[in-house]
């Protein structure tokens, strides 16, 4: 018996045939698995990890009398940093901060642990490119930062990408209304789901593209043989 030739129908595997049957393969793995497969793109925008000492403890803005105020208050009470910067736009013509620092008080935080960093933004976007220089200012190279769980992977995507330099750490903190595992039985998760994962691509393939390409043409007139932006 002989091998058959090299090039012969038996032995080509074209590129074409090798992609439509990992595909397939990908496929079949979804329809049989589909339920996992969903609970895996729920559970990964919750970015959980460790805490670690560190510079400070940010607070992102939007919940400043809930859980994460709290949950910073209490790693800054447990001793992971000396101060818990609470981020955050007006409320009522004062930053949102401060009421969040006055209830923090009323039950038995210390005031000294607290600071607040009040801004106009909008966006998560805006709010980190704001606290860029408030970072600076404060020499931080490692940071915690606090938000809801649901918001923590689109959070460090953006930190780390728009406030470069730091070393940033999520401890989220708990969220009733967002569940990774079977986000789509439940209108509250789903709406986040879909909401988290468009602005996660919107903020990694057009956000962060033009920040890069305006910066880069703000850079250039002062140094035209940079190629660091």
């Amino acid at each position: 018996m002989h091998a058959a030739p090299a090039g012969s129908p038996t032995m080509r595997f074209s590129p074409v045939r090798l992609f439509f049957a990992a595909a397939l393969v990908v496929l079949v793995i979804a329809v049989l698995r589909w339920q996992a497969v969903l609970n895996w793109l729920g559970n990964y925008l919750i970015l959980t990890q460790p805490p670690e000492h560190a510079d400070l403890i940010l607070v992102l803005g939007g919940d400043f009398l809930g859980p994460r105020v709290y949950k910073a208050a209490d790693l800054g009470r447990e001793g992971y940093a000396p101060l818990v910067l609470i981020s955050g736009p007006p409320y009522r013509d004062r930053p949102e901060g401060d009421f969040a620092v006055e209830d923090l008080v009323k039950h038995g935080y210390p005031r000294s642990l607290f600071a607040v960093f009040g801004h106009h933004e909008p966006s998560t976007i805006g709010e980190v490119m704001a606290l860029g220089g408030e970072l600076r200012r404060r020499h931080a190279k490692h940071v915690i930062f606090v938000t809801s769980a649901y918001h923590s992977r689109r959070s460090g995507i953006v930190l780390r990408l728009f406030c470069s330099g730091i070393h940033f750490i999520s401890v989220p903190a708990p969220d009733e209304h967002y569940h990774g595992n079977g986000w789509w039985r439940d209108p509250s998760s789903r709406e986040l789901f879909y909401s988290e994962w468009s602005k996660i691509f919107g903020s990694i393939f057009i956000a962060y593209p033009t920040y890069r390409f305006t910066h880069r043409q703000v850079d250039l007139p002062h140094d035209p043989l940079s190629k660091s932006f």
